[in-house]
């Protein structure tokens, strides 16, 4: 069965639909032309940065987020243009798009607040790649400095991730903001032993080692009269890249050569004394 097509209904149709196409066309092919040249003009705009990034030799991690950030608002920035020039009304847009992100953010409050902290970390950089950290309980070599998280190795090669928030938030040593650094060791004597002959010795020992620097020139003290043993302070001053050498090489020199010279490094110890009572 045929329907009956109404032919002028359809001509009436069809001439609205090409003036409405007539009347759209224009806003397209200028949507069209904004997005075209918006993405050549970014792309202008961030490669202008990275050229004035690596004339002032910006940190790697710091120069790739602010490229990246950049890029992302400019390009919301015209896509937005582009929808307005299309005649999207932008207030019903811009509503849904606050509501949107009123929940996302509500959702996902711990990340914003780490991309917060990262931000934070790469613009003011207390550490940088490379550099020896202690934060929330670890110590470890600076990986990677990610837009959430920073990633740290430790020495025993393990790898550690700690969220960008709980860094910025918390205490943190640094360990190679200094050039030098300050070696301490206790070592104990005998009470028997001679001070003046140990101290000598031990003196001896530390000016062998030509890492350990002369300005400031080694300290060494008696700190303490222990229960079983003199203690003496032992502070010299090395290069931060030196530190664990001296501290390991020279505590084993020390050892060999007070023992070479019959002073006695003792343990901890009682004396008991037996009491003969007569009945």
């Amino acid at each position: 069965m045929k329907l009956p097509v109404d032919t002028e209904q359809v001509m009436t149709f069809a001439e609205q639909g090409w003036e409405m196409v007539k009347g759209y066309a224009p806003r397209l092919a200028m949507g069209i032309v904004i997005f075209i040249v918006g993405l050549i003009v970014i792309r202008m705009i961030t490669g202008a940065m990275k050229r004035l990034f690596d004339r002032k030799d910006y940190d790697e991690t710091l120069e790739r987020f602010l490229l990246s950030l950049t890029r992302m608002l400019l390009k919301a920035a015209l896509i937005i243009t582009v929808i307005s020039t299309l005649g999207v009304q932008m207030t019903t847009f811009v509503a849904l798009l606050g509501g949107a992100g009123l929940a996302i953010g509500m959702a996902l409050s711990g990340t914003l607040q780490n991309f917060a902290a990262g931000v934070m970390l790469l613009i003011f950089r207390p550490y940088k790649v490379g550099d020896v950290i202690e934060t929330q309980g670890h110590t470890g070599k600076v990986e990677e400095i990610q837009i959430f998280n920073t990633i740290m190795k430790t020495p025993d090669n393990k790898t550690i991730i700690i969220p960008n928030g709980q860094v910025a938030n918390d205490s943190m040593v640094n360990y190679n903001t200094q050039t030098t650094r300050r070696v301490d060791w206790a070592i104990g004597i005998g009470y028997d032993d001679d001070i003046d002959l140990a101290k000598k010795v031990i003196i001896e020992v530390i000016n062998k080692d030509q890492r350990i620097l002369k300005d400031p020139e080694p300290f060494i003290a008696v700190a303490e009269l222990a229960d079983s043993s003199v203690n003496f302070t032992l502070r010299v001053w090395v290069e931060s890249a030196d530190y664990w050498g001296v501290y390991f090489d020279n505590l084993e020199a020390i050892k060999k050569a007070l023992d070479a010279n019959d002073i006695s490094i003792p343990y901890p110890q009682t004396d008991v004394h037996l009491h003969t009572v007569e009945k």
